[in-house]
């Protein structure tokens, strides 16, 4: 009976955030640790009425205090660009190369001094701290994937497959090519792209490759993927013992639906959250 996609469409999830979905609070401490002594240094100049005249005898006695100046703009590189009347400057934080007295306009002109000598934060290590919590909501994205990868595997594991033995986790097309003696060159493009499936499960008739993946919020990223698994999936129609499924979900698929629709008409394992909940699993990989 073919599957209704409007139906199968408004199934999706806004979320599948976990607690520790929206801050690594282990890697912000972990990051923070390891300039802590910096940042605590650089504390002394915090309120100072001569910030510049202070700075100049601080970097003379500690220059590692530079390192953790980066991060105070939120900045993840250990090399600053900035330009000026003055000209083109490269400022390298980690192994300076420039004059103390060009360092001083970094910091005066980035504003640091300004934060620092007004007293407007009570302590770098605290306000480190949020930069770095701040910084890390960029990994979201990241974590986000991962969570669909985690969901996907425990119903695989639930359904009785074993790691290592019948699925095996981020495998590549020519180990799977070697492992079991299978020509992919129809999805390899004769060898020439080397695609890696988050997931493989084997069966005793058949080899899945499985891709998986959650769209929170919409983007053009939504429409190629779809198109690309959309070819995918025809190419592995083509070939004996091999087919490809996909697990996806979230609700930025609502604006990219027609692209995900043309791909739902081609691809008969195609699967969502609550298809999972149903067994999907179970029921069609055998």
């Amino acid at each position: 009976m073919k599957r209704d996609f409007s139906k199968w469409l408004s199934e999706f999830r806004e979320s599948i955030a976990d607690y520790g979905y929206y801050v690594d609070f282990e890697k912000v401490y972990r990051n923070i640790d390891g300039i802590k002594v910096q940042l605590n240094i650089l504390n002394s100049l915090i309120g100072s009425e001569n910030i510049e005249e202070e700075f100049d005898k601080l970097i003379a006695k500690y220059p590692e205090v530079l390192n953790c100046v980066p991060l105070l703009l939120a900045v993840r590189s250990t090399e600053i660009y900035a330009i000026d009347e003055d000209g083109e400057f490269t400022y390298n934080l980690k192994q300076p190369n420039l004059s103390v007295e060009q360092y001083k306009t970094f910091m005066r002109k980035t504003g640091l001094f300004h934060l620092m000598s007004k007293h407007l934060v009570n302590n770098l290590v605290d306000y480190a701290t949020g930069v770095e919590v701040g910084l890390d909501s960029n990994g979201r994205k990241n974590r986000g994937g991962h969570l669909m990868e985690n969901l996907v595997e425990k119903y695989i594991q639930k359904s009785g497959f074993i790691k290592g033995q019948n699925y095996f986790k981020e495998m590549y097309i020519h180990e799977i090519e070697q492992k079991w003696n299978i020509d992919l060159s129809a999805i390899s493009n004769q060898g020439k792209a080397e695609k890696r499936f988050d997931y493989v499960v084997k069966t005793d008739n058949m080899i899945y490759g499985i891709e998986t993946n959650f769209y929170a919020s919409s983007g053009s990223k939504l429409n190629e993927t779809a198109r690309s698994y959309k070819t995918l999936a025809t190419e592995a129609n083509e070939i004996n013992g091999f087919t490809f499924a996909w697990f996806t979900d979230g609700k930025g698929w609502t604006n990219a639906r027609h692209n995900l629709e043309e791909t739902f008409d081609v691809m008969e394992m195609v699967y969502n959250i609550q298809d999972l909940e149903n067994g999907i699993i179970a029921e069609k990989f055998i």
